[in-house]
């Protein structure tokens, strides 16, 4: 009998683990190839997951609601379609994942109450770097391990080595989790707790001292008042707040501004995007010159095209920039465009165009959104001059569009210096002060300004 492991596939860089949200299917289901197994969510994307495989479904091993790390068997499909399927996996269980490589498992730095800080020897993504552990428990990460039968995911194990938790002191945790499992927010709930007990108490029960100088999690007291409305986010919007304290802990973030004279495109751009959109059926708008200057840009200056692994610095090969989307529902997403570099501006602006609409339409594919290399936000969609975003970790920096207005400005002649409207905006670049110095960032922000403005106004599109 040929037996499939189905795994949970990565959808993103920095992504480490998702969330089931439904199964399309049941252990006993004959399934065809691509056929779509399940649904699941991450803090990036929502994504359907086809089967690779032809056979039946002989186990589903996490039930609807399970968060599971990357490259954990999710399920079990006997490509012989032959598979017995037993009485006890008619229902699937929500239970912790096993033993994984720490490498494919993160504790992600979040904010609020009793999350954990991301140490600055940290990588780039947030993950916690302590050695795999090993045993049917998740691994004895000390000599005093507990000695009771509870399994804990390497998630769970991880946040406990960080924290120097021993192992009879996590037995002592009540989790919230099937059968009363330790749960991830169970720990990092326990350890607020814990954090706010009195110096002499933070010794587990094993006498294993915690250094009582651990400064407190961060948290802002806020109470509601008489009118206010509260509104839970949703998991997206969560998982973006977490994603972003993450990076301002990880990243010393600094910003450069520079105003470019952009009248040529612009006046090109009203030129040609008649029969542009006539002949393409799409609008041009400015961002496929804005995504053609960046990846020019970066090609010479690769050190901002890059990610930082502890003490290494990446310096990546392609050129794969995300630009930000604003979704209905108010929350943000990334779609990445591929090999910018390599596109003509009229490739740049149908990839631009379709990412666009998949991204609103929930249908981006799990490729849509991986493998980024560096990010644009287009502030200017709003109208707004310029703005300071957070670098979209692992990356070292993200460039802000601003809004094109018109502008007096001083203009030298062979006759002398004149008055005159020109089309003006600013652009804005924050950067990883860790890897990318002032220089490095002020000479690249720079370099995509001089190329927006040396455009060809006579170019052919």
């Amino acid at each position: 009998m040929a037996d499939f492991n189905l795994v949970m596939p990565k959808l993103g860089e920095s992504v480490q683990e998702a969330t089931i949200t439904r199964w399309l299917v049941k252990p006993g289901d004959v399934i065809e190839e691509d056929a779509v197994l399940l649904e699941i969510a991450t803090d990036k994307v929502d994504s359907e997951i086809p089967s690779p495989v032809a056979g039946k479904v002989l186990k589903i091993l996490f039930a609807e609601n399970a968060l599971v790390p990357v490259g954990e068997v999710i399920a079990v499909i006997n490509t012989e379609g032959q598979g017995e399927v037993s009485e006890n996996q008619e229902k699937p269980q929500a239970k912790e994942s096993k033993p994984v490589a720490a490498e494919t498992t993160q504790a992600k730095s979040t904010a609020g109450a009793g999350e954990l800080k991301t140490a600055s020897n940290q990588p780039a993504d947030g993950a916690i770097t302590d050695e795999p552990s090993t045993g049917t428990q998740g691994g004895n990460f000390d000599e005093e391990a507990g000695e009771s039968d509870r399994f804990y995911s390497p998630l769970v194990m991880s946040i406990a080595r960080k924290e120097k938790i021993s192992g009879a002191e996590l037995d002592s945790i009540k989790g919230t989790g099937e059968n009363g499992r330790v749960r991830k927010q169970d720990i990092l709930k326990y350890l607020e707790q814990r954090s706010n007990q009195p110096a002499q108490a933070k010794q587990d029960t094993t006498a294993k001292a915690v250094p009582a100088d651990r400064p407190a999690p961060a948290k802002v007291n806020v109470s509601a008042m008489a009118g206010d409305e509260i509104v839970q986010m949703d998991r997206m919007r969560k998982m973006i707040a977490d994603h972003m304290v993450m990076s301002k802990q990880v990243s010393p973030h600094v910003t450069n501004f520079v105003e470019a004279d952009v009248t040529n495109l612009a006046l090109w751009r009203e030129k040609v995007k008649d029969s542009f959109a006539k002949r393409e059926k799409i609008k041009l708008t400015f961002m496929p010159a804005f995504l053609e200057a960046t990846a020019k840009a970066l090609r010479e200056y690769p050190g901002v095209n890059a990610s930082v692994d502890g003490d290494k610095i990446i310096l990546r090969k392609n050129i794969n920039i995300g630009f930000a989307v604003a979704l209905k529902n108010g929350n943000l997403i990334v779609p990445v465009l591929k090999n910018a570099d390599q596109k003509s501006m009229v490739g740049l602006a149908v990839e631009l165009n379709r990412l666009s609409e998949a991204a609103r339409n929930s249908s981006l594919s799990p490729d849509d959104i991986q493998g980024g290399t560096f990010t644009i936000s287009n502030f200017g969609t709003f109208r707004n001059i310029t703005g300071t975003p957070i670098i979209n970790q692992p990356q070292v920096a993200i460039l802000a569009t601003g809004n094109i207005e018109k502008k007096p400005a001083v203009i030298e002649t062979p006759t002398g210096d004149v008055i005159a409207i020109r089309h003006k905006m600013i652009l804005s670049l924050s950067y990883d002060h860790r890897v990318v110095d002032g220089a490095l960032g002020g000479m690249f922000l720079r370099r995509i300004a001089d190329i927006l403005e040396q455009f060809d106004i006579n170019r052919e599109v």
